[in-house]
């Protein structure tokens, strides 16, 4: 059933589906979760490995099969509802909203009146951790210390010195490679 061409679904996809007699739109909140909750553990947030490692079943019999979406659909009251949730607005740095459409644009000028950091994903580009593919390097934001080594050993002069990100490239072409960009 491999071969290129033709309208035929994926074999993957449609077994994980089929676990337990699931829908697909379960499968996909299940994929998209599982991509947030991998990106807050890499941005150094307290993720439970019970929540990294819950398997499509768990994850549907905990949360049900059939989602919602009527309660995805966000608008300008459901975003004045989510901010007056918020009981330490003050101590937020950021928010992080994801999203099973676009919102609208009365819904968005509402979220630029928020006085922190407001990330959208949309679940569509979440099915899939692309810090996790394998051809994708390993980022890592250099601390000051490690920057100003770097830029005295290769003697770079740094009037404006932003951050240095060193990017780290595992592969069978070359089976090491480190690369720096800075960032003003």
């Amino acid at each position: 059933m491999g071969g290129s061409g033709g309208g035929g679904e994926c074999i993957t996809r449609s077994s994980h589906v089929m676990e337990g007699g699931g829908s697909l739109e379960s499968y996909r909140y299940f994929l998209s979760r599982r991509t947030v909750l991998q990106m807050l553990n890499d941005r150094g947030y307290a993720v439970p490995n019970s929540e990294l490692t819950r398997s499509l079943t768990e994850f549907r019999f905990t949360f049900g099969d059939k989602c919602d979406l009527e309660s995805l659909q966000i608008r300008t009251q459901a975003i004045r509802g989510l901010y007056g949730q918020i009981l330490n607005k003050e101590a937020l740095h950021g928010l992080i909203l994801i999203l099973q459409s676009n919102m609208n644009t009365f819904a968005r000028k509402e979220v630029l009146k928020f006085p922190f950091k407001v990330e959208i994903f949309y679940i569509t580009d979440l099915l899939v951790n692309v810090t996790k593919h394998i051809l994708q390097p390993k980022h890592e934001v250099l601390s000051a210390g490690e920057r100003d080594k770097l830029m005295k050993k290769y003697k770079i002069e740094g009037k404006q010195k932003g951050q240095v990100v060193k990017f780290t490239y595992c592969s069978g072409i070359a089976e090491f490679l480190e690369t720096y960009r800075r960032v003003l």
